[in-house]
């Protein structure tokens, strides 16, 4: 829908070089992508399953838990697919070998050139994207991605513009509550309103909702989630 603003993309880096950090952040950020950072890998696997990013930039050589443990254990653990390029400065094929058997989609040797970063967080983000079936059917709500089109009991129901949002991140995280800062961040990446907008667009999905609005379900003092049997 024309008046459906697209949301910028995730990644979440995990690199426990502060500098490479911050340089990696700034190229991302520069080219319009949400960032999230980690600098140990326990930090990382947390950030990944409680915020699904688009793309996991993951350094090999992590503190607590390194790269492949993390992605190992994020490969068992996630209730998605999280493209994951992993990132280090071992060049063997055997490391490269353990690095895929270990779940990595894609590798980038350090050092590397920022247009190849960012080409393969690109090339990542379209795959995940492409894999993703375009129809998300949680209980009686059935929603359409190609045509923001929701319906509940095979009933079409008016939910457009940032309520649809709303309403297809609680979709897509559920069973999981979502925070309202993450929620904040899915509708305006970094340029939340300064009113209370959240609320409003809460009140207006629940009004489209009619008598499903119970679906909706707000969680104090954590945030929201969809209320639909599993």
């Amino acid at each position: 829908m024309s008046d459906i603003p697209t949301p910028a993309p995730h990644i979440l880096v995990a690199e426990d070089h502060a500098a490479l950090r911050a340089q990696i952040v700034a190229v991302l950020a520069g080219a319009g992508w949400h960032v999230d950072e980690a600098s140990d890998g326990r930090l990382a696997l947390q950030l990944a399953l409680e915020q699904p990013p688009d793309v996991l930039l993951l350094d090999l050589g992590l503190p607590g838990l390194d790269g492949l443990q993390v992605c190992q254990r994020l490969r068992a653990e996630a209730d998605r697919h999280i493209p994951v390029l992993m990132l280090t400065a071992r060049d063997t094929l055997a490391d490269k070998g353990n690095g895929f058997a270990a779940g990595a989609d894609d590798y980038l040797l350090k050092p590397f050139a920022s247009d190849e970063l960012l080409w393969r967080c690109r090339a990542l983000a379209r795959r995940g994207e492409l894999g993703r079936s375009p129809l998300l059917e949680r209980g009686p709500l059935r929603i359409d991605r190609r045509s923001a089109s929701v319906h509940c009991a095979g009933q079409p129901l008016p939910v457009s513009g940032q309520a649809y949002r709303l309403l297809l991140a609680l979709a897509e995280a559920w069973p999981r509550t979502v925070s309202r800062s993450e929620l904040l961040r899915q509708l305006w990446a970094d340029e939340p309103p300064e009113s209370d907008a959240l609320r409003s667009h809460l009140y207006t999905l629940r009004q489209a909702l009619g008598s499903a609005q119970s679906l909706v379900k707000t969680v104090h003092g954590v945030g929201l989630r969809l209320d639909v049997p599993g």
